[in-house]
C-alpha cells in the first residue's frame, strides 16, 4: 500500500518600486518558465503554478508541491570491459576510479553492450532532499536572471533589478524561507495599495494571498484586473450612450499600471471635435492613457473613459482633474492645428533642407529627391499614365512636410496623418493627400498597406531608399540590433509587393537607389556588395513571411535557392509547390526525380543537345521524345505564370523517369554515351527550376 505524499503551497512575492510597463509581461513570463523548468529538474510535482504582476510586485504561488524529491536510481556508464579488468580478472585502476567517482562498490558494477561493444555500468541510487532545501537558490537564482531592458542598480548594492526590492514575502506552507535579496529579508508581510491600505500586510497563508490582498485594494492577478477593466469600461462606455472600441495594447497597458481599478467617464468642449479626430485622441491615448468614447454612428464623441487606481469615493473630483489636463493638451492641439494651416506646405518642403536625414546620408531634402526620383522609376515601371506620373511626382514632393509641422514637432505619432491632412486643406489633388499618409504604411505587424497605387509606390520609394542608404554606409542590421527598423521596413516592402500583386525587381530598385545615392552625395557606393546584400536581407524577410503564411521549410528553400528577384511570383511558386507535395504526382515523381538531381550533382556536365544517334534504348528514346514535348508545355506555362502547370507536366514524366532508370545505366563506359545520358537528366532538372528546387523538398 502507498502512502500519499505531503504537500505544500509555496507563495513567494517581490514587492519593489513602480516597475515600467513593458517590462511586466515578460517578467512573468521569465519567473513562469524559470520555475516550471527548475521544479521539473528538481523532480518536484505540483498542480498548479501561477505568476501574477501588478506595478508593486510579482507574485509566484505552486499549489500542492511535494515537500519532497523523488528518489532515482540512474544508470551510469564506466569503462570498456576490457579496460576495468586486468587479466586476472581483477578491478583495474580505470575501474576503481569509476566507482569510487559513483560511490559504488567494484562488486556491484554490471555489464551491459551498447553498440556491441560490453561496458561497465553502476546503479546510482540518489535519495530525494526535502523541497524546503532547495527552494531558496532556486527562487533567488531566479530572481537574478531575469532579464530586463534597463535594470536599475540602487544604493551601493551590486544587485540589478527593474526597480528597487523593497520587501520579500516568502512562505512554504506557514514558514518562512531562509531568502535574502539585496539586502532584503523574506518574511511574511506584503504592502497593500500604496493610498488606501498599509505597509504591513499579514500573508497567514499562500492559498489566502489574493484574498488578502483584495482586501487590502490590490487585485494581484493581472488577468483578472484586466477583464474588470474592460468590464468598467463598458458599462461606464454604456451609461453615456458611448462606445469603446477594443484596443488591446492599451487596455494591457493600463492594467499593469493599476493594482485597483475604477472607471470614469470625462467631459471635454464639443469645439474640440472640429479638430481631426486624430489630433483629439491621440494626446488623449498616448499621453494620458483615456480610452476615447464613440457615438452610435461611429464618430467621437466628446467624452473619454479612464482608470483610477483607487476607489470611486471622490470619483467627480478626479474626473475634473482628468478633463483639466486633457483641456490643456487640445488646447495646445487647437493652436496648433490652426497655426500650421496658415503655413504653405512648399514652403515647409524648404525647410527640409536644414533636417539632417543622417550625417551621412544628407538631408531630408535630399532624401526626397532621391523618393522622387525612385518613384518616377516604379511609375514607368508599374504603368503609371501621364497624369497620374504627375500626381505621383506632386506627392513625392510633398511626402514629408508635415515633419516641420507643429503638430508632428509635439505629436510625432501623427506624422503622414497630418500631412494628409494639410494636403486636403491645401487643396492638393485626393491621391496626392493619401498618398502622404500611406507612405508610412505598414508601421507595425499587421497594420494596414496602402491602397492607392501612388501610396504603394511613395511607400516602397521612402523605405528602399533607407535600408539601401543605410547598407551603402555599412548599417546592416546584426542579431537583435536594428536601430533604423530596416527590417520592418523590408517586411514593409514585400508585404506590399506581394499582397499588391507588384512585378517589381528588388534588385532593378535597389540598384537605381545605390545610383541616385553615389550621384547625389557623391559617395563611394560598393554597388556590387549593396545589392547582394540587399538580396539577401529580403531574401530573408521573404523566408519569414512565407512561414507565416504556413509555408514548410523545405518549399521555402526550394523557392528561395537562387536569391529570388521578384517576390509577388515567388510567392506564387511557393503556393504552388505546396499544393503539388499534398498530391500522388508529387510521391511518384520525386523518387526518380531526386536520383536524376543526384546523379547530375555528382557528375556535372556541360548542357548539350542530345545526340539522338546515342540513345540506344527503347526506354531513353522514350524518355528524350516525353522531354521535348512537356518542354514545349512548360515553357507555354511559365509565360502564362501557371506554376501548377509546370509541376503537372514535369510529374508527366514519372513514368519514363522510372522505366529509364530500370534499363539503363547512365554511368556507362562510353564517355559519349554517359554524357549524352547525363544531358538527359541535366534537361530533367531544369525543367521544374523556373519554380524551385525540387531536390531540396522532403518525400
Amino acid at each position: 500500500m502507498t502512502t500519499a505524499k505531503e504537500k505544500r503551497n509555496l507563495l513567494f512575492e517581490i514587492g519593489t518600486e513602480e516597475i515600467p510597463v513593458r517590462f511586466m509581461d515578460s517578467a512573468c513570463s521569465q519567473i513562469k518558465e524559470m520555475i516550471s523548468k527548475g521544479l521539473a529538474e528538481a523532480r518536484l510535482a505540483y498542480s498548479d503554478l501561477k505568476v501574477w504582476g501588478t506595478p508593486r510586485r510579482f507574485a509566484l504561488l505552486v499549489q500542492d508541491l511535494d515537500t519532497m524529491q523523488e528518489d532515482i536510481s540512474v544508470e551510469v556508464k564506466g569503462p570498456a570491459e576490457k579496460s576495468a579488468y586486468d587479466a586476472e580478472g581483477k578491478p583495474s585502476k580505470a575501474l576503481e576510479g569509476f566507482c569510487k567517482g559513483q560511490g559504488v562498490a567494484s562488486s556491484d558494477v554490471f555489464v551491459k553492450e551498447l553498440n556491441g561493444v560490453p561496458y561497465v555500468y553502476a546503479m546510482k541510487h540518489s535519495e530525494g532532499k526535502a523541497t524546503a532545501a532547495l527552494l531558496p537558490q532556486m527562487l533567488m537564482d531566479c530572481v537574478q536572471k531575469i532579464y530586463f531592458p534597463k535594470p536599475m542598480r540602487w544604493a551601493d548594492l551590486d544587485m540589478r533589478f527593474a526597480r528597487p526590492i523593497r520587501w520579500i514575502v516568502a512562505l512554504w506552507g506557514s514558514d518562512i524561507l531562509p531568502i535574502e535579496i539585496a539586502g532584503v529579508k523574506a518574511g511574511k508581510y506584503s504592502r497593500g495599495h500604496r493610498f488606501l491600505s498599509t505597509d504591513h500586510v499579514e500573508i497567514t497563508c499562500p492559498l489566502k494571498y489574493q484574498e488578502i490582498m483584495r482586501e487590502n485594494f490590490v487585485i494581484v492577478d493581472q488577468e483578472e484586473r484586466k477583464n474588470i477593466i474592460w468590464k468598467q469600461i463598458q458599462e461606464v462606455a454604456k451609461s453615456c450612450h458611448g462606445v469603446v472600441k477594443e484596443d488591446e495594447e492599451l487596455l494591457e497597458e493600463v492594467t499593469y499600471l493599476l493594482e485597483y481599478p475604477t472607471a470614469l467617464v470625462g467631459n471635454f468642449d464639443e469645439s474640440y471635435l472640429l479638430l481631426p479626430p486624430e489630433v483629439i485622441i491621440t494626446p488623449m491615448r498616448e499621453h494620458q492613457r483615456y480610452f476615447p468614447v464613440y457615438g452610435e454612428d461611429g464618430k467621437l464623441i466628446n467624452k473619454f473613459i479612464t482608470v483610477r487606481n483607487g476607489v470611486a469615493e471622490h470619483i467627480e473630483t478626479v474626473a475634473a482633474g482628468n478633463e483639466k489636463v486633457l483641456r490643456a493638451r487640445l488646447s495646445d492641439a487647437e493652436f496648433f492645428w490652426k497655426e500650421d494651416l496658415e503655413k504653405s506646405l512648399d514652403d515647409n518642403v524648404e525647410k527640409l533642407r536644414n533636417i539632417v536625414f543622417h550625417e551621412k546620408l544628407g538631408t531630408i531634402y535630399q532624401k526626397m529627391e532621391r523618393t522622387t526620383e525612385i518613384g518616377a522609376y516604379l511609375g514607368k515601371e508599374l504603368g503609371l499614365d501621364i497624369a497620374q506620373l504627375e500626381k505621383l511626382q506632386r506627392a513625392m514632393f510633398l511626402l514629408k512636410a508635415d515633419l516641420v509641422s507643429n503638430m508632428v514637432y509635439e505629436f510625432p505619432e501623427l506624422q503622414g496623418i497630418m500631412g494628409e491632412y494639410y494636403g486636403q486643406k491645401a487643396g492638393e489633388d485626393r491621391e496626392v493627400s493619401q498618398a502622404i499618409r500611406e507612405h508610412y504604411l505598414p508601421r507595425f505587424a499587421g497594420d494596414a498597406l496602402p491602397e492607392s497605387k501612388i501610396g504603394m509606390i511613395a511607400a516602397i520609394a521612402d523605405k528602399i531608399d533607407s535600408i539601401v542608404g543605410m547598407f551603402a554606409i555599412g548599417l546592416i542590421p546584426t542579431g537583435s540590433q536594428d536601430p533604423f527598423a530596416l527590417r520592418r521596413q523590408a517586411t514593409g516592402i514585400s508585404q506590399i509587393i506581394i499582397q499588391k500583386q507588384l512585378p517589381i525587381s528588388i534588385q532593378g530598385l535597389a540598384g537605381v537607389a545605390c545610383d541616385l545615392f553615389a550621384g547625389q552625395l557623391g559617395i563611394h557606393v560598393d554597388k556590387d556588395k549593396v545589392l547582394a546584400d540587399t538580396a539577401l536581407f529580403f531574401e530573408q524577410r521573404l523566408e519569414n513571411i512565407l512561414s507565416d503564411n504556413g509555408i514548410a521549410i523545405d518549399v521555402i528553400h526550394s523557392v528561395t535557392a537562387t536569391m529570388p528577384d521578384d517576390l509577388y511570383q515567388t510567392k506564387l511558386k511557393a503556393d504552388a509547390i505546396a499544393t503539388f507535395q499534398k498530391t500522388e504526382q508529387f510521391a511518384h515523381l520525386m523518387g526518380g526525380f531526386k536520383r536524376a538531381a543526384n546523379l547530375v550533382k555528382a557528375n556535372p556536365v556541360e548542357q548539350q543537345e542530345i545526340k539522338e544517334g546515342l540513345l540506344s534504348d527503347v526506354a531513353e528514346k522514350t524518355l528524350y521524345a516525353a522531354i521535348l514535348q512537356v518542354e514545349a508545355a512548360v515553357a507555354t506555362c511559365v509565360e502564362n505564370g501557371d506554376y501548377q502547370g509546370v509541376l503537372a507536366q514535369v510529374a508527366s514524366l514519372a513514368p519514363a523517369i522510372d522505366s529509364f532508370f530500370e534499363a539503363v545505366m547512365v554511368m556507362a563506359e562510353d564517355a559519349a554515351i554517359r554524357n549524352n545520358r547525363l544531358s538527359l537528366l541535366t534537361k530533367i532538372v531544369a525543367l521544374p527550376a523556373l519554380v524551385g528546387s525540387l531536390d531540396l523538398l522532403q518525400n
